[in-house]
């Protein structure tokens, strides 16, 4: 199992076009990957629902995991694509 953590960049956090785009990489990703927050349960991050209950603002730490084949390179472009401002784009 693969594990990483990454600090939300945008400034809505994981909602709206961030959540949407992020759900959109994982689901590209074709692997089931968690998305979590600190003291949190692990929720499947390819799920919009599941994205916006997280609750992830702004400057908030998440850790991500997954596993099987890619899963290191795969967390490693999600780790990369949360530390980027999305809604700056």
């Amino acid at each position: 199992m693969a594990e990483r953590q990454a600090t939300i960049a945008s400034s809505s956090g994981l909602h709206a076009r961030p959540a949407k785009l992020f759900v959109q990489a994982v689901q590209e990703k074709k692997i089931p990957v968690t998305i979590a927050v600190e003291g949190g349960a692990d929720l499947n991050a390819g799920s919009i629902l599941s994205l916006m209950g997280l609750g992830a603002s702004h400057g908030t730490v998440v850790t991500l995991k997954a596993e099987g084949d890619g899963s290191e390179q795969a967390l490693d472009e999600l780790v990369t694509l949360l530390e980027t401002d999305l809604d700056a784009e």
